[in-house]
């Protein structure tokens, strides 16, 4: 049996994980020093109290500037604090200047698939976590901005199917999300599936959701609404241009388009901008398209590269610096009811959109 590597005159293997020559598992054969690296002698084995992330979260709610006794450089407080910084962000993280008046941004993009509702959640979410108040106004009767801002949105809930066909005060059927503290929505449910066919007899169809946006106590300029104003209005657009898009249109004075990727994104581009000329032609000449977002940007391929040169080339400074990664974590966060940036944090998705979002902030509303 000697010409086994185990016999007992064969050479020690590579150090590691041993310590010593010993075999980690060879019972009797080693000194206690030599059982593992990560055995502390000097602790008791046992009656020694686990602190979870969850743990650190609660003992210290005002994390930054608190004495964790050093816990601060463990992965473990690492993780807690993202938590806290994603939950209270508006509270923690150093707040940007708030514009002097009420930005209403439309997301839309008629092909679907290319990133609108999650670059909408996902924004508005690190808005609010770099402290400004936000109101998002789900438009899509699929209401999967709802889902992942986690408010109600089943049939017959208070939605903008209310404040649109039946014009139910806006502030009467927002809901504030559990995302962030400065977080409002408007949530959309399937009775919005009908509304385009219901609102073809009304009179200035196509006004309904900015007089409701604009008839909000909190929407306006701060020296008329105040220190409580909403400075982000965010309107998550179905993947069409009828009767809803064409109302979000109307009522937005800024319009931000994602990009996805990938070469069929920019083909459905040119109709889209086509009708942004023309509700700027007669019906809202205010409208601006101040941001491009490129979304689920592979950087390993060429043609992710190609099509956001191409979008830079034709669009110069409205196409934002920062791009969205592809990212499984940003997929998975709805389906608990969150956006990535409190689903996780520190994922790269998550600290794309807060890049994103700072960007928009900084950049301000188009002269």
């Amino acid at each position: 049996m000697s010409e086994f590597s185990t016999g007992d005159g064969a050479p020690p293997e590579r150090g590691y994980p041993q310590v010593g020559p010993g075999h980690p598992q060879a019972g009797g054969h080693s000194s206690d020093a030599d059982v593992s690296r990560e055995t502390d002698a000097t602790r008791p084995a046992t009656g020694i109290p686990v602190r979870t992330a969850a743990d650190i979260a609660v003992a210290a709610p005002d994390f930054p500037g608190t004495d964790l006794g050093g816990d601060h450089s463990t992965p473990l407080a690492r993780a807690a604090e993202h938590v806290v910084l994603a939950r209270h962000g508006a509270r923690m993280r150093p707040p940007l200047e708030r514009p002097g008046a009420t930005r209403v941004f439309v997301v839309a993009n008629q092909k679907g698939g290319v990133g609108k509702t999650t670059s909408t959640v996902n924004v508005a979410a690190a808005l609010a976590q770099l402290g400004q108040r936000v109101l998002v106004v789900d438009l899509d009767p699929q209401g999967n901005a709802s889902t992942a801002l986690g408010v109600e949105h089943r049939r017959g809930a208070p939605s903008t199917y209310d404040a649109l066909v039946d014009g139910v005060p806006l502030a009467d059927v927002a809901s504030p999300s559990p995302e962030v503290d400065t977080l409002m929505v408007v949530p959309a449910t399937i009775d919005l599936a009908g509304a385009e066919i219901e609102l073809v007899s009304v009179v200035a169809r196509e006004g309904r959701l900015r007089k409701a946006i604009h008839g909000h106590p909190l929407v306006g300029s701060a020296e008329d609404v105040g220190e409580d104003r909403f400075d982000y209005v965010l309107i998550d657009c179905p993947p069409s241009l009828g009767l809803l898009t064409l109302n979000a249109l109307v009522a937005g004075n800024e319009m931000m388009i994602p990009i996805q990727a990938e070469y069929y994104a920019l083909e459905g581009l040119g109709q889209l901008l086509e009708t942004v000329e023309m509700v700027k032609a007669h019906l809202n000449p205010s409208l601006d398209v101040s941001t491009i977002l490129v979304t689920m940007y592979d950087a390993r391929t060429r043609l992710a590269a190609g099509v956001a040169d191409e979008v830079r080339e034709h669009f110069g400074d409205q196409v934002l610096k920062t791009t969205i990664p592809r990212s499984v974590r940003v997929s998975e966060a709805p389906s608990y009811g969150q956006t990535v940036m409190t689903y996780d944090p520190g994922s790269p998705g998550a600290l794309s959109y807060l890049e994103a979002a700072r960007e928009i902030a900084i950049k301000g509303a188009p002269a």
